[in-house]
């Protein structure tokens, strides 16, 4: 085995939870910092918490919110389509309305 290729071992490395809980465990680093341990997880303690240190639940809420409100305002732009549309079919008459004042001109 070659010397000096592992990493050195701490059997008493320390590990410090946000929620102030601390143990002791074996690693390759003297002091430990985590988030959440097994007296804080929901798994463990039964309670309900969103675990969200990168901010993603509150970037989903947004998304969300910002595509209600595309979609709402996408809505707004296709019924105003729609009406102008319709517009224009009742200023001008159809093929058959005009072959119908056609007739009525010509003297029979």
């Amino acid at each position: 085995m070659k010397a000096n290729t592992h990493p050195q071992w701490y059997p008493e490395a320390k590990v410090t939870c946000a929620c102030g809980a601390t143990f002791t465990t074996g690693s390759t680093l003297p002091a430990i910092r985590v988030e959440i341990c097994s007296q804080c997880h929901p798994l463990f303690t039964g309670q309900q918490k969103f675990v969200d240190t990168l901010g993603q639940v509150d970037r989903f809420i947004k998304k969300t919110e910002n595509s209600k409100a595309k979609q709402e305002e996408r809505k707004r732009i296709l019924e105003a389509r729609k009406s102008k549309v319709a517009e224009k079919k009742k200023e001008r008459p159809s093929l058959k309305d005009l072959l119908m004042q056609a007739r009525k001109q010509i003297p029979s």
